[in-house]
């Protein structure tokens, strides 16, 4: 495998997420309670399964795998070789041989930062696209999570239908992809006790048809993706999927997981979780917790605001339509609050160029910002949406890929299928509390046959606002609209 030095500093244990949260994430609209039974016609099946999720505690994050997850291994055609790093050793222990490893991964992983910044047109288009219906209802939207769907799709096409995906995604080629998506991979996967960020991907493919060999190991090289094959739609085969995805998603979406189920005329189900947690580096207090009203698009409401008195000063930037509070979450994570203008809804600033710029930007470059005391105030809240990915994809150029008279997946299996992508949904959701953030983020995409600030300001959302959850590379995970409480 390409990078096996730099891999090898990674690692691959798994964060162990708390009863308490794990209930709060499935009451999350994004789920899916019904069984998900492929309709009879389906002859190829594409699942990308994205989940994003933060905990909040105390001390350090413990971890019930101490080595590579326990994948199955019948049927499996390739495994990919996921990273192992050092446990985080906590605290006052700096001086520790294993704060030098642990210290001395980090700085290697951070040689694969930057990889993303060319994807800055990609995250800028498709936010003004997908955030558009942000006008009374939450929207939420997981810029990252579509991205490594769209790469994954091309590796598996060909011809004009790959070279649609990758224009939208600015790769010059399928080998400029791969090399991009591998880094980016890399920059974001970490499970070191303090944060964890863990990318798992896999495909399951029907034993009744025959796939490239050739594809299936690019997939594990440069997207760590297992391949298994085996009897579509029986019991068995649909008890390994939900046990390897409940595994990679730590029982956080296990109420729709175990609903899953393919069917006997399924080809194939490409499925990639993804799954991050860290704390708040100041946490907010319960005790400054106030009740207030929130002004939604649709009438005033009182909820529970949490209130920080910062006693350290804050990052806070501002442009021509909105200011913004930069929060940081442990690990180098950040979350961003951005205000509007008064007047300016939340559709309107997903659309302008001014903000995409900020988001998609490294914050050092910006120059309308300064440090200060803010007295911050947010309510707690839980959204979620739901977006049909395909007319927004049709609208930034990517059509062929959904017409089965145009389409061209024959890098991914022989013969003469003709496969098309028959629906891609976007299912994303945030919450935050006084410890942190909670979320989770799932595409599925089906195959068919056929002005200057004073040194103290007040900063209340009590409005309207947007929000964006930012990787340590500086990659926008999520942008979210919270038009209600």
């Amino acid at each position: 495998m390409k990078n096996e030095k730099n891999q090898d500093k990674l690692q691959d244990a798994i964060g162990m997420i708390d009863q308490k949260l794990i209930a709060r994430a499935s009451k999350q609209p994004m789920k899916y309670t019904t069984k998900i039974k492929w309709i009879s016609s389906v002859a190829a099946v594409l699942v990308v399964c994205i989940v994003f999720g933060v905990l909040m505690g105390n001390g350090v994050l413990s971890s019930p795998w101490n080595t590579v997850p326990n994948l199955p291994l019948t049927g499996q055609l390739v495994a990919a070789k996921y990273p192992q790093m050092t446990q985080y050793p906590g605290e006052g222990n700096y001086k520790s041989e294993a704060y030098r490893q642990w210290d001395a991964e980090r700085q290697a992983q951070r040689s694969y930062f930057g990889a993303g910044e060319a994807l800055s047109p990609f995250f800028e288009r498709t936010i003004a696209q997908f955030m558009s219906d942000a006008t009374e209802e939450n929207v939420v939207y997981s810029p990252i999570n579509v991205y490594m769907a769209l790469a994954m799709i091309a590796e598996t096409a060909s011809g004009n239908t790959r070279a649609q995906i990758l224009e939208l995604l600015g790769a010059e080629s399928i080998e400029s992809l791969r090399t991009q998506t591998h880094a980016v991979w890399n920059a974001n996967y970490r499970d070191d006790g303090l944060v964890t960020s863990v990318i798992a991907n896999s495909l399951w493919m029907n034993e009744g048809y025959s796939f490239r060999q050739d594809t299936l190991n690019l997939l594990a090289e440069s997207y760590y993706a297992s391949s298994y094959s085996g009897d579509m739609g029986s019991d068995d085969y649909n008890q390994m999927l939900r046990d390897w995805l409940n595994e990679q998603t730590r029982g956080a979406l296990k109420e729709q997981i175990d609903a899953l189920e393919l069917t006997a005329d399924t080809v194939m189900a490409l499925v990639s979780t993804v799954y991050f947690c860290a704390f708040w580096e100041e946490k907010f207090f319960e005790s400054e917790n106030t009740k207030d009203i929130f002004h939604s698009v649709t009438g005033d409401v009182e909820c529970e605001f949490m209130n920080e008195h910062s006693c350290n000063s804050l990052a806070y930037y501002w442009g021509e339509h909105f200011s913004t509070v930069g929060k940081n979450l442990q690990g180098g994570v950040k979350m961003y609050f951005f205000l509007p203008k008064e007047g300016m809804t939340l559709d309107a600033l997903t659309a302008d160029g001014e903000f995409l710029s900020f988001v998609s930007a490294k914050k050092s470059e910006w120059q309308n910002t300064k440090e200060v005391f803010v007295d911050f105030s947010v309510p707690k809240f839980d959204v979620s949406s739901d977006i049909d990915l395909i007319n927004g994809l049709k609208n930034l150029g990517v059509t062929d890929c959904f017409d089965g008279n145009l389409s061209d997946f024959s890098p991914l299996i022989d013969g003469e299928e003709d496969l098309f992508i028959g629906e891609m949904k976007h299912s994303a959701g945030v919450a935050i509390d006084e410890e942190g953030v909670v979320g989770a983020a799932m595409t599925m995409a089906l195959h068919y046959d056929e002005s200057a600030p004073d040194e103290m300001i007040e900063f209340t959302l009590d409005r309207p606002f947007l929000f964006v959850v930012q990787s340590a590379d500086g990659l926008p995970l999520f942008v979210g609209a919270v038009n209600q409480i």
